[in-house]
């Protein structure tokens, strides 16, 4: 990924917390010499200095089969994006777009067995723990846990190499900076108004 000085984050700290708030990502991978990809939630986890991602696919996805012949496979995890018109500025200018992205490269390989249930109980336990009624692993039928685990493939990629970019017009003054952060919130945009707090947390960091 290409990310010019302004934009580039190296903080493991804060790409974790971006990749936990962001962690529906996208999968890219080469089979047979053509880029194939899938859309996956991953957890980023941790084992002394190294650290995981893991996930599972549908054992019909073809994706799981490249693993074995790809040394990398390419995770993107995007934040959020808006436009930025460069009548926001205070001199001419072109417009541009604000965004936040972190790429992953790693090798994958299968997970199985008490690994990838302890897994899937851990991605349970994230998207479910704060709800009224929520649906955990341990309440689960064991019947049926295990019926659902032979449709699907478990994997875990090894973090060789981080990319992250925050490209939330650094490079521009602080009264355009405001400007901008004021002009985002009246987009009436879900994404802009996410856009428009990165900004502001970036600025107060």
């Amino acid at each position: 990924m290409f990310i010019p000085k302004y934009y580039k984050i190296t903080d493991m700290k804060e790409i974790k917390e971006f990749i936990k708030m962001n962690s529906f990502a996208t999968i890219v991978a080469i089979s047979k010499g053509r880029p194939v990809a899938s859309h996956v939630p991953l957890l980023l986890n941790q084992d002394q200095d190294d650290y995981y991602l893991t996930g599972h696919l549908a054992y019909g996805n073809p994706l799981w089969k490249t693993f074995e012949e790809t040394d990398q496979l390419l995770t993107i995890f995007n934040g959020p994006h808006a436009y930025i018109s460069s009548s926001w500025y205070e001199q001419e200018n072109v417009p541009t777009w604000n965004y936040q992205a972190v790429h992953i490269y790693g090798k994958a390989s299968i997970m199985e067995g008490k690994e990838l249930e302890q897994d899937l109980s851990k991605l349970l336990e994230k998207y479910e723990k704060f709800r009224e009624n929520p649906v955990l692993w341990e309440k689960l039928s064991p019947e049926m846990l295990q019926k659902e685990i032979k449709g699907i493939k478990g994997f875990k990629i090894k973090v060789e190499e981080v990319q992250a970019a925050y490209k939330l017009s650094q490079n521009r003054n602080s009264s355009d900076y405001a400007n901008i952060i004021k002009e985002l919130y009246q987009e009436d945009d879900p994404h802009a108004s996410a856009v428009a707090e990165a900004m502001k947390k970036n600025r107060n960091d």
